[in-house]
Parts: structure tokens; sequence; C-alpha cells
């Protein structure tokens, strides 16, 4: 154990107590009184010392050595030559998610956007060491959340996004923009932003493809998702009697997702109802996890055990020859 430090080393000074007991100790020794009084020991030079009577003085060591072993152990000795291999996180992530009204078709349970704000949360649930953050878009963008490792807030504000807090429409390449601008700055060795659409583009001034030339050009790497089933799903249409639901064409832009996807590193997943886009996060998690370098880090090491047995082997040791070895004579 090399390099020993201690985590409360102010409880050494009570060490010097120890020198001082046994000062006190040897003094009190001196200073017993004799049961009988001679008025010459030349009588009794050639009688040997029992054993007891060293042994009685290996008592108070022994006590004295567990008291000072008890010091160490409260002191917290620690090692900082121990090194282990660890792997980091280090990976910025920002979810840009649509919340346009198609958004709110039924082919998902209960509908698309709640079942991508539950996917989402488990997500960000199971990356503690993370930071993340949130964009929404439809017709215009904003960040819902900023990069954070406070994950607890970034779950409460997924959960207060709804459908209907801005325009209307899809605006992917500027929802994308947005995520970029927000993670361009970051200095963490993966950036990554997770865009979720169920259209195509129709809104915003940036282009998808502009906006993932900007991505690549920033090194961030963006995986896309296409939420809806195949052939047709029931909307929400609004009518002179409310909101109803019809069956329509599902329309969700593939070719621009894949291209966006493809250009900056990332990959394009189809997700056709709640199983299979479950499933995608739990692939982008596992891809992003397999792209973490692990770091070789110093970590201190605790190293009070081997002075803990020891005080307790020598009280044991006390405790037996003091009631087992010495019982006829103390």
């Amino acid at each position: 154990m090399d390099n020993i430090t201690f985590a409360n080393p102010s409880y050494l000074w009570i060490l010097l107590a120890v020198p001082l007991l046994a000062l006190f100790y040897i003094l009190r020794q001196r200073k017993t009184t004799a049961a009988l009084t001679y008025s010459s020991l030349r009588q009794l030079e050639d009688i040997p010392v029992p054993a007891r009577v060293y042994v009685k003085h290996i008592l108070f060591a022994f006590r004295m050595l567990a008291l000072v072993m008890l010091i160490i152990v409260l002191a917290r000795p620690q090692s900082t030559d121990y090194w282990e291999d660890v792997s980091t996180e280090g990976i910025d992530i920002v979810l840009a998610m649509d919340i346009s009204s198609s958004m709110l078709a039924k082919d998902f349970k209960p509908d698309r956007l709640e079942a991508a704000k539950n996917v989402a949360t488990e997500f960000i649930s199971g990356r503690p060491n993370d930071r993340m953050g949130l964009v929404i878009f439809s017709g215009e963008s904003f960040t819902q959340c900023p990069l954070t490792t406070d994950h607890a807030v970034l779950i409460n504000l997924m959960r207060e996004m709804k459908s209907g807090m801005i325009e209307d429409g899809t605006a992917i390449g500027l929802g994308l923009a947005t995520a970029v601008n927000r993670i361009k700055d970051s200095d963490a060795e993966s950036k990554v932003i997770i865009l979720l659409t169920d259209g195509v583009n129709n809104r915003g001034e940036i282009a998808p493809v502009t906006a993932a030339e900007i991505a690549k050009t920033m090194n961030v790497r963006v995986y896309t998702i296409g939420v809806g089933s195949r052939g047709v799903a029931p909307y929400p249409v609004q009518t002179a009697a409310g909101i109803r639901y019809r069956n329509m064409q599902v329309e969700i832009d593939e070719k621009v997702l894949e291209e966006i996807a493809e250009m900056t590193g990332g990959k394009y997943f189809r997700a056709t109802n709640n199983e299979s886009l479950d499933n995608i996060y739990d692939e982008i998690d596992q891809m992003e996890k397999s792209k973490i370098n692990v770091t070789e880090l110093s970590r201190k090491k605790e190293e009070f055990m081997p002075f803990a047995i020891a005080m307790v082997a020598l009280l044991f040791a006390e405790l037996f020859i003091r009631y087992v070895f010495l019982r006829k004579f103390i």
C-alpha cells in the first residue's frame, strides 16, 4: 500500500495520549503498596519472578496497541495507488420530439405522443451519467429543457409536453437545427440527437438535409425515428362537433430521415407500435454505450480493515489471557 492518506487525519492527534497513558501505568506500578513489609529483600533475590507478573504487563500493551488500531481506523486510511477500469458515459443527448397534432393518432396506445413520452422517460432514467436535453417542434420549435444532469427536472418537463403548445405543422429541419444549436458547444466526447417525428417536413425556414449538414459539421450524430403504423391510422380531425378520429394514410418522409441519419453517422428506425418504439430506444441505448471509451481512473481504496481486524484480535487476546490464562491469579 503506497501513498497512504487519511480521510479523517485529525483523529491521529489522539495518538499523543498513548505515551501519556503508558507513563501513567509505569508510575502507578512503581507506587503500588506492598502487601508485606520486609527490612531487607536480600533473602528474596534468588526467588524467580512469576510469569504472570510479566503477562499482566503484556495485557496493558495489548490494550494500548488495540487503542492505536482504533484511532487509525477512525482516521480512515486510504490508498491512492489503486486503479480501476471504469466505463464513463461522457455523452450529451438531446431529444428532438414532434408534438404536432398528428402525434395524437391512436395507432399507438394511448396515442403516439404519450407512447413516445413514456419510452423517452425510461430512456432518460436508464442513463444517469449523461447530460440530456429536450427540444420540441411542430410548426416551430423551441428548447423545452437545456442539457442537464438533473433528470428529474427533465422528466417533469417531458410530462408537461403536449400537442398544441406551439403552432401546428411539421418543421423537421427547424427542430433538428434547434437541437444542434443546443448541443454544438458541448465538450462531451459524444454528441447525440434523437429526432422523433411522424410526418413530412412542411414548415420552417430550414430544410431537414441542411440541418443535417450543420449537425455533421458539428460532429453531432443523429438517430431518426419515424413513428406510425403502416397503411392507415386514426388521426384527430377538427369538426363542427369537436375532435373526431378518421382513418387516414400514414405519411412519413422516410427517405429524408434515412438521409439525415446516414449523413451524420446515425441510424434510421421505423416504429409501428409501442413495442417496436421501446425496442428502438433500447437499441440506441446499447449502440451509444458501445461507443464509450473505457477510461482508467484513479480511485481511493479504504485500507482500515487490516487495522480493524488487528484491533479485534488484540482485544480477544487480552480477554483470553485475562479470563482464561490468569483466572486463577487475578
